[in-house]
Parts: C-alpha cells; structure tokens; sequence
C-alpha cells in the first residue's frame, strides 16, 4: 500500500464488485493513509484502557515504516521469527513483502 494506495484500494474495490468515483476514491485514500490513521482514535487504538494496552510503552501504531519491527529485533529473535514463519508458512502459496 506504501507503493501505490490507489492501486491496493482499486484491488479491493474490485474485489468487492465495487465501482466508486474518483472523488470517493480520493477520500478512500486520505482517510487510509498512515499518518491520518495513526491520529484517529477508532484506528489507533488510543481509547483501550492502559491496563490492556499500555501506549506509553509502545504505541500502537508507531512510524508506519514497512518490516520497521525487524530493526528492533536481536539476530536470535530473527533467527527463531524465521524459523517459525517457515514451519507455519510450509505449503502454503501466500507470498508477503517484507521491503519495499
């Protein structure tokens, strides 16, 4: 979605077997981007109560920068999150991207 937002949303619109004006399109994709979901309570998850999840320890929504997780991760914590991606993965055809 960080490529191309229209295209990804036009994808679902077709999906979906809708056919929406450019106008509500353009309105798709404001309200979609990061840094507009990252300010709305209902997408942000700002209104949880601390005692679920605590944002002053880690917001939930954080830079909206792809595969961002990887850099906080030891090389044994990688290790063991590909390790068990591989075993969950194994037959499976889905492909995800983890850099843009």
């Amino acid at each position: 979605m960080k490529e191309d937002l229209k295209r990804e949303i036009r994808k679902v619109m077709k999906f979906l077997g809708k056919n929406f004006s450019e106008e509500v399109l353009d309105r798709i994709c404001h309200h979609t981007t990061f840094n507009t979901m990252k300010k709305n309570p209902m997408a942000n998850y700002s209104t949880v109560p601390n005692s679920i999840l605590d944002q002053n320890l880690s917001p939930f929504m954080r830079k909206g920068e792809v595969a961002d997780w990887m850099n906080h991760f030891t090389e044994s914590q990688n290790k063991m999150f590909d390790e068990e991606y591989e075993k969950r993965m194994k037959g499976t055809d889905l492909k995800f991207r983890t850099n843009i």
